[in-house]
């Protein structure tokens, strides 16, 4: 990725100042109303427990998430809490066991919002982090625990902290 590509995903992210002394954590009972949240967690917990994929995909749609067609969601595998709505999993997506879709960043002055679209085939591995404003594309391929800031172009395998490209992919066997 290039230093373009972070900078595009940081222009689609929303920005929300927040004034006082405090950091903008402290302010998130008014960015988002507290039963909203307290639902959000409750159904993200059934989520990440239930070993349904139908249930999963069923109660992901009910907080708004757009999903695909045979879209499977591991187990542990956590979408945002506060703004489930701005994640879609296209068809056939795989987010792998406890991997974490985040729609939000609290900062120290504001917090920021932005969607993570998973594309079609593409797959989210276990443990990954996927910040917002991050597209994957079509058949791409997300390495196990790595930290995905920038946009994954279509048919790419990235690997890391931060997640970059990495040469000849992921062989299947």
């Amino acid at each position: 990725m290039t230093d373009s590509d972070a900078e595009r995903r940081h222009d689609r992210l929303d920005r929300h100042p927040t004034g006082g002394s405090r950091n903008s954590l402290w302010h998130w009972m008014r960015a988002r109303h507290p039963i909203r949240v307290a639902v959000n967690y409750l159904a993200v917990w059934l989520i990440r427990v239930s070993p349904s994929l139908r249930a999963k995909n069923w109660l992901l749609r009910r907080l708004g998430t757009t999903v695909g067609p045979g879209v499977a969601v591991g187990l542990e595998a956590t979408v945002d809490v506060f703004w489930p709505e701005l994640v879609t999993l296209r068809s056939d997506a795989i987010v792998g066991y406890d991997a974490t879709l985040l729609c939000h960043e609290f900062l120290q002055d504001e917090y920021r919002t932005g969607e993570v679209i998973v594309g079609e085939r593409a797959l989210v591995g276990a443990g990954a982090v996927v910040l917002p404003g991050v597209e994957i594309g079509a058949d791409a391929k997300v390495a196990a625990n790595s930290l995905v800031t920038d946009d994954v172009p279509p048919e790419t395998t990235v690997a890391g902290v931060p997640a970059r490209p990495v040469e000849g992919g992921v062989s299947e066997r």
